[in-house]
């Protein structure tokens, strides 16, 4: 009779239910412990040095929603509205929310990342994040990204939105491209829209004007110009050129500032009439192009 007992059932069915029982007296003891516990300390992160948003910010969005939390009842803190309300923030990408068993909220922020500033012909700044969302400026803290002004007609309303003008996109698009070169990301300082909605590129080395166009074929107008970087600049100087025209993906067309040329093999660049970043950085203008020339000649 014993041999037709399946042990190994039994012991099965049995763990199983040693757990469920412990599971359920686990549950019971963190119910029992979260109505008796109260909050002991709020700790707060957001990474990286770059802060939209301070710590004193995400206290008085606390105070607002929930009033003081150490002291109070664990039971009586809704943490799912605390990140509700965090996340409305429009400098603010995600938050994690939660409680430990030892009575500490933590709060885990992760902040946009702008990659595009834009001045429209309006006036009005605001700022390009990573996602291609747009995003108010800040008076805690100024990004150190690509500035776009001139005939900019793209609107800000003042709420998370997406880009609607396809030259704000392509400006998005330059910003992205460029800031994922760091040739280009130590040469260009800023986007400039002429009258006739071509983009310049605005050099941080060099007295000319770089005529991008649009966005369109952006890698191959990039490769021509940082080959006619390699080619001739070494040779004529930087500041041999008034405009480097680079709209054309098949030629690179320059004017001279006293005789005009056409350089062809690569696509040309020209610079545009923004009288902002030009004063005072000699210094930093060497430090520049002895970075660029060096990258060029390693490429």
């Amino acid at each position: 009779m014993l041999k037709r007992i399946r042990w190994k059932l039994v012991f099965k069915t049995t763990a199983w239910v040693v757990s469920m029982v412990g599971i359920v007296m686990l549950m019971s003891f963190v119910e029992t412990k979260k109505q008796t516990m109260k909050c002991s300390n709020v700790k707060i992160l957001i990474p990286g040095a770059d802060n939209f948003i301070e710590r004193e910010e995400i206290d008085d969005i606390l105070k607002k929603n929930q009033g003081i939390l150490i002291g109070k009842s664990m039971e009586q803190i809704n943490l799912d509205d605390i990140e509700r309300n965090i996340k409305s923030n429009p400098y603010i990408a995600s938050a994690k929310v939660f409680g430990d068993m030892n009575g500490v909220i933590h709060i885990e922020i992760e902040q946009r990342e702008p990659v595009l500033r834009i001045i429209n012909a309006g006036g009005q700044d605001f700022y390009v994040d990573r996602e291609g969302l747009k995003m108010p400026v800040s008076s805690n803290f100024t990004a150190n990204v690509l500035v776009a002004n001139g005939n900019i007609s793209e609107f800000f309303n003042g709420r998370l939105d997406t880009l609607r003008n396809p030259l704000a996109n392509d400006l998005y698009e330059t910003a992205l491209f460029i800031r994922a070169d760091t040739l280009w990301d130590a040469q260009i300082e800023q986007l400039y829209v002429a009258e006739n909605k071509d983009i310049e590129l605005i050099p941080r080395v060099g007295n000319q004007r770089i005529i991008l166009g649009d966005a369109d074929s952006l890698n191959v107008k990039m490769r021509n110009l940082r080959e006619f970087y390699k080619q001739a600049m070494p040779t004529v100087g930087w500041d041999a050129y008034k405009t480097i025209n680079i709209k054309y993906t098949n030629q690179v067309v320059c004017e001279r500032n006293k005789v005009d040329s056409v350089y062809r093999a690569a696509p040309v660049v020209v610079k545009s009439p923004v009288d902002s970043i030009k004063s005072n950085r000699k210094v930093v203008d060497s430090i520049v192009k002895d970075e660029i020339l060096k990258q060029i000649r390693n490429n």
